[in-house]
């Protein structure tokens, strides 16, 4: 593996020992490259963060504009990426792509059973992101195209999701990201469904259209 640099040297290592993990800072990084907002994020909180540069290659961040504590910070500007952090220590971190834990993928080839459960999972997906997508007007289906990946717990619970490729509106692309934080599927996930789950979403002119006038006046997560 090689490892790309270690940001975050500059700061005063006394100023990230005496940071406490609930104070709040006024962040202002805008969306970018994933490197270089790390970097941004680094000098501002005095985290250091450790990059392999083949892993953040490509790869960009959301917008992190306002109070957050340096964790909750790191998680937004993360969030999109299909990376997730793994603390060294409360101020130095390294990153690895995102994981489920408890969710294998057998090797062994589908049975009928099995692959009449995962149609009924996958109608229960669309279910879920349909309605999901719905609820705001900057996410509602039907004048952009992009493509995501979530990483779905066993217990349904979206746990990490990437946008592959913007929307090219970045208002949109947070609002898109943010959406997914947590999104259930209510279904149990079935144990050979593959990680992550690639979905596209596809523009109105594409000739496939999703339906919002059915989730008017749903309410819930």
């Amino acid at each position: 593996m090689c490892l790309g640099w270690l940001l975050g040297c500059a700061a005063s290592q006394a100023m990230a020992d005496a940071v406490p993990a609930d104070l709040r800072m006024t962040l202002h990084i805008p969306a970018q490259d994933l490197a270089r907002a790390l970097d941004q994020y680094s000098r501002a909180t005095g985290v250091a963060v450790l990059v392999d540069s083949q892993l953040s290659r490509g790869r960009r961040s959301l917008a992190v504009d306002g109070e957050f504590t340096a964790a909750d910070a790191l998680r937004r500007l993360l969030g999109g990426s299909g990376l997730m952090a793994r603390y060294a220590r409360n101020d130095a971190f390294t990153l690895q792509v995102a994981q489920v834990e408890d969710v294998p993928t057998p090797t062994q080839k589908q049975s009928p059973e099995s692959a009449a459960v995962s149609r009924s999972y996958a109608t229960a997906v669309q279910a879920a992101i349909e309605q999901n997508l719905c609820r705001s007007p900057l996410t509602r289906p039907g004048s952009y195209r992009a493509v995501l990946q979530v990483w779905v717990g066993r217990d349904g619970v979206v746990q990490h999701n990437r946008l592959v490729t913007s929307t090219g509106d970045v208002r949109r692309d947070t609002a898109l990201v943010e959406s997914f934080r947590n999104l259930k599927i209510e279904r149990p996930t079935p144990s050979a469904l593959r990680q992550p789950v690639t979905l596209l979403l596809l523009p109105e002119s594409s000739g496939k259209r999703m339906e919002c006038t059915k989730w008017e006046g749903v309410s819930g997560g």
